[in-house]
């Protein structure tokens, strides 16, 4: 389902706020409209399985990348904006700008000698978290955000890390599909819970 025509510069925050809590997300295609999507099958990282390997345990230990939270958030969406193919452009920049203002939309950052090495930000509702985009400029910077991500999560009570859609490397991450219902079910429960980024 389109959102809207090429005038409107901008989601407005309340209107992706309830789009999330009906597990609907935006997306620009190649047409230049931006549609909501609904997936079916979801997909989803399990909180209480993620946990990096031995190999990125090394990377975390010896690369010397320091993660924050919420520091750097519209460097962050930038970046996974800037490359080939994206589904984000300047009306998500902006809307998701906004709903960060507003509380509801997170980053974790990763840097290397003070710079933005990666990231990932995404969507905070209740106890659900929706990842949307990540970027590494260098080798597993992303990957080291991600994990900060994760064990944020587990600490503060969070129920659902949703990933919206299965690939290669969310499935090397840890993610797996659930059907559509279950999904809703799961969706419900986190976002009903008094849980707080």
């Amino acid at each position: 389902m389109v959102i809207t025509g090429g005038q409107v510069t901008m989601i407005p925050v309340e209107v992706l706020y309830a789009a999330y809590t009906q597990g609907r997300f935006p997306m620009c295609h190649e047409d230049g409209e931006l549609y909501w999507h609904d997936p079916d099958p979801r997909a989803v990282f399990p909180l209480e399985l993620i946990r990096p390997n031995a190999r990125m345990r090394r990377h975390m230990r010896h690369d010397r990348i320091e993660t924050t939270f919420d520091r750097s958030f519209e460097n962050v969406i930038r970046a996974c904006a800037a490359r080939p193919g994206t589904w984000i452009d300047e009306r998500l920049i902006a809307s998701y700008t906004a709903l960060h203002g507003a509380g509801h939309a997170h980053s974790v950052e990763a840097w290397q000698a003070g710079g933005l090495v990666g990231g990932i930000y995404g969507v905070s509702i209740g106890a659900a978290f929706f990842g949307e985009s990540m970027f590494s400029h260098v080798s597993n910077a992303g990957k080291v955000a991600f994990h900060a991500l994760v064990d944020h999560l587990r600490a503060q009570g969070f129920l659902l890390f949703d990933t919206q859609y299965i690939n290669a490397f969310t499935e090397q991450l840890g993610a797996v599909e659930v059907p559509r219902e279950d999904y809703l079910l799961m969706l419900r429960e986190a976002i009903e819970a008094p849980v707080v980024f």
